[in-house]
């Protein structure tokens, strides 16, 4: 067999026979939920990024780790593709379906297996919600600390997935740095266990490669998690700011400082407005821009680095620098940051979330330039991000209703990762690549590297069926796109045909 999808419109993939699949389907597993109706496919047509929508041919939904293998033989035998999801909550179309392919919804399996306070770590399923794990862990003073705003929603297999972050991943790390053990099955439904129980594991790291592969290598099946204490006390500070590029600046003064806060937000004026009218969470609403920073540890520690953190934020120009009172203040000031999606939802028809990564010490240019950005193309845009590792979630602002609009958010949005990528950034720090942005792939990457991304997606799904068309573009597709750094002064892919 050797079908290798790319990034074509499902209109150019291979035909399948849906009433000989959904045959097969029916007599091999009898007890296997199968949605196959029009109106009872729509619900599934889009995940997070609903800019982009196909209605899939079926929806499975199991419940049991035997149905998954024996869809994945019938699936990998017929060479019908198969996307794997979960919540629904990610943010750059890796979810979305194939007109001509198999969805497999793995949100049953949320059952967490077991917690082990001693061992510090948990056992779940793949659809188990983030928050869930915490709360399964709370009452052993323990929790899980990657932390994505969608928390209360997104699942754990769709975590690994994506590898997400969230706004404490600058002192606690992403999903990658908070596994033990991933158990997948392979695009022939066979099982495979990558990682251990220990702290470490023989051979290559096939966890590390795995998480963040966006459901392209195997289907998540069960996640062990480590657990971390809680922090004895945890303090937040904000400080207001009138200018992004001093609040930008002041983020690499407290790193320089030697201080890493257990979460650095900033927020731009329009997001603070936003999220003020939504959460009334205290924010200085005058401000251009606020920074929220969090210390955690032991008392006598986070009171020495709120000391020290407060007079960094008056230096590098904070006109208010404001302690949280108490718990419930320091609550709520992360309940504005973390509702300032929706809060932004609330004053436009509809706005594309970008996610791109800088070096912090490029904070204050590419705000300066996402504003400049913002003008030419006509569009607002709020600015909500992990300052702290310079994970930024610019929100153009966008009518769908209004002719060209989403054209020009799109191409807005195309332009502000291409100049993450010129300050040696990267075109994504936790969203994921899906269909979103497998056009600035290019950008990031040469033809060399695509190859090897390629061969890798091979070694586990040679026949490429696996969420095919998806976060490695084609080599043509590049020359198409004509999105290639040129490497001395030689054009893109000269060994390709031009378009």
């Amino acid at each position: 067999m050797n079908i290798l999808y790319d990034e074509r419109v499902d209109g150019e993939l291979p035909r399948v026979d849906k009433a000989a699949l959904l045959n097969e389907l029916q007599a091999q597993l009898p007890d296997l939920d199968i949605l196959h109706r029009g109106e009872d496919l729509k619900p599934y047509e889009c995940d997070g990024l609903s800019a982009y929508r196909t209605t899939p041919m079926l929806v499975v939904l199991p419940e049991r780790i035997e149905q998954v293998e024996t869809l994945l033989k019938i699936a990998y035998k017929r060479g019908v593709p198969v996307v794997a999801r979960g919540a629904g909550t990610g943010l750059s179309g890796g979810a979305l379906p194939l007109e001509q392919g198999i969805l497999l919804v793995m949100a049953r399996f949320n059952k967490i297996l077991e917690v082990d306070p001693a061992g510090r770590f948990a056992r779940v399923q793949p659809g188990v919600r983030n928050l869930a794990i915490s709360q399964a862990a709370a009452p052993f003073d323990l929790y899980y600390a990657p932390d994505p705003s969608s928390q209360i929603a997104c699942s754990i297999g769709g975590n690994v997935a994506e590898n997400a972050g969230g706004v404490h991943c600058l002192k606690y790390g992403l999903t990658v740095h908070n596994l033990l053990k991933v158990e997948i099955l392979t695009v022939e439904g066979e099982r495979m266990v990558l990682g251990s129980d220990a702290l470490d594991s023989p051979g290559f790291d096939l966890l590390a490669l795995f998480t963040g592969s966006e459901g392209m290598l195997g289907i998540v099946t069960e996640v062990t998690v480590k657990l971390l204490p809680k922090p004895q006390v945890a303090k937040v500070l904000l400080a207001a700011f009138d200018s992004v590029e001093k609040a930008g600046r002041a983020v690499g003064d407290i790193i320089a400082a030697g201080i890493i806060p257990g979460g650095l937000e900033m927020m731009d004026n329009l997001s603070i407005r936003a999220a003020e009218d939504f959460i009334h969470a205290g924010y200085p609403v005058d401000a251009e821009a606020i920074l929220l920073c969090e210390l955690d540890g032991v008392e006598a520690d986070v009171h020495d680095d709120c000391a020290r953190v407060g007079e960094v934020l008056k230096l590098a120009g904070a006109t208010e620098v404001r302690l949280a009172k108490d718990e419930a203040e320091r609550v709520k000031f992360w309940a504005g940051r973390k509702n300032a999606f929706p809060a932004v939802g609330r004053i436009s028809p509809d706005y594309y979330c970008m996610d791109g990564t800088i070096p912090r010490r490029e904070l204050p240019g590419v705000l300066k330039g996402i504003s400049d950005l913002s003008e030419e193309y006509g569009l607002r845009v709020a600015n909500v991000f992990h300052a702290g590792d310079g994970n930024m979630h610019p929100l153009i602002l966008f009518d769908a209703n209004t002719e060209g609009e989403l054209e020009r958010a799109e191409a807005l949005g195309g332009k502000i990762l291409e100049l993450c990528v010129k300050v040696g950034g990267s075109i994504t720090g936790e969203h994921g690549v899906g269909r979103e942005k497998i056009n600035q792939m290019c950008a990031q990457f040469n033809a060399d590297e695509l190859t090897l991304f390629h061969a890798v997606k091979a070694a586990f799904d040679p026949s490429g069926l696996l969420n095919p068309g998806k976060n490695i573009p084609t080599l043509h597709r590049c020359a198409e796109f004509g999105g290639m750094h040129v490497h001395g002064g030689q054009l893109p892919f000269p060994e390709l045909e031009r378009f």
